[in-house]
């Protein structure tokens, strides 16, 4: 089984509502499992946390609101730095070191931004592009898939 046969079935266990899965083949076992938390009551729970967060944010002067809006460069014309594996996203190299990169860092083209762990190897993404990280996508120590955009990047 290759590593292409693998994400796809990680890819379809995930669009399912299957918990685990599990596959011999030969000399080779694969178990793929869901998150148990995934769903609350069939609602995602990324859209219930921004629920929850709705209510915090309009508690918030008007003058703090409109600060990001000014800082935020237009859409299109962010990078996107993507994972390249699945696995486990970490900001820091350890539990006591600081964070790779901020929002609002610059970063060069090969600076290691980020670790994905997989399969117990822990495995540096460095950027493929130079600018500022204007938006960091995914929170620390949770899952990524293939492809996922992990950081919003404005080029310099």
């Amino acid at each position: 089984m290759d590593l292409k046969q693998i994400q796809d079935l990680v890819k379809m266990v995930n669009k399912s509502n299957i918990s685990e899965l599990s596959i011999e083949e030969k000399d080779i076992k694969i178990t793929i499992k869901q998150k148990e938390d995934k769903y609350v009551t069939g609602v995602p729970v990324q859209q219930v946390q921004a629920v929850q967060a709705a209510p915090v944010a309009a508690s918030q002067a008007a003058p703090a609101a409109a600060a990001p809006k000014a800082a935020t460069p237009a859409a299109d014309n962010l990078l996107t730095i993507k994972s390249p594996m699945i696995g486990t996203f970490y900001r820091r190299p350890s539990p006591d070191k600081s964070n790779f990169v901020e929002e609002g860092d610059e970063v060069k083209s090969g600076k290691v931004v980020c670790i994905i762990e997989a399969m117990k190897l822990f495995n540096e993404i460095e950027s493929e592009i130079s600018g500022r990280i204007v938006k960091i996508l995914v929170e620390d120590s949770t899952p990524v898939e293939y492809d996922q955009p992990l950081f919003l990047v404005e080029p310099i």
